[in-house]
């Protein structure tokens, strides 16, 4: 059976960018990993999404599925997604028998500096900007974020580089499921 990490923090916190890097230097280790960036499957689920609390339930259940699916088919599975409530990375935790949270810590001010000059592909565009409109639901803002309780790895993105931070949640991953688990 493969892992499976689910990077977690807010909006704008890295966890794309480390969560790539972070894949990158496994790979040269011989440990391929396939990240599941909810940014993109979003577009499939919900090409026109609501961020209501019954949709994130959904989308984030199929998230922690579908990374289930690909673990018991061998594949490693970095989960890249802010997954606001914990009850989203705990459904992972209880169906994924190798899992482990990597939280992305930063200052909300960093992440709204970050987020608003990023040139993300998959990223909704101006996220903290829109959370100032009536009735919008922006983690970290408008609604709560929920940190992880435990987590395996703990990355603080606003004093640490990208490079520093993936060399950290590399060096974490092999410590937890070791190398046997390249494919």
């Amino acid at each position: 059976m493969a892992f499976a990490v689910w990077f977690t923090g807010l909006p704008g916190s890295g966890k794309t960018v480390i969560a790539s890097r972070t894949s990158n230097l496994l790979r040269k280790k011989g440990i391929n990993v396939r990240i599941l960036q909810l940014d993109e499957i979003r577009r499939v689920i919900t090409p026109d999404p609501s961020y209501t609390d019954e949709e994130r339930d959904i989308v984030y259940a199929s998230l922690a599925y579908m990374a289930k699916l690909l673990t018991e088919c061998g594949v490693n599975v970095f989960i890249d997604a802010t997954a606001n409530r914990r009850k989203y990375r705990d459904t992972a935790r209880s169906i994924i028998p190798q899992f482990a949270e990597v939280f992305i810590r930063c200052p909300l001010e960093v992440c709204m500096e970050r987020e608003a000059r990023r040139k993300a592909v998959f990223s909704p565009k101006e996220i903290y900007k829109k959370s100032e409109k009536a009735g919008a639901t922006v983690p970290g803002v408008n609604i709560p974020y929920e940190e992880p309780l435990i987590p395996e790895v703990i990355i603080d993105s606003d004093r640490m580089t990208p490079d520093e931070s993936a060399r950290r949640a590399a060096d974490a991953i092999i410590a937890l499921f070791g190398e046997k688990y390249g494919n």
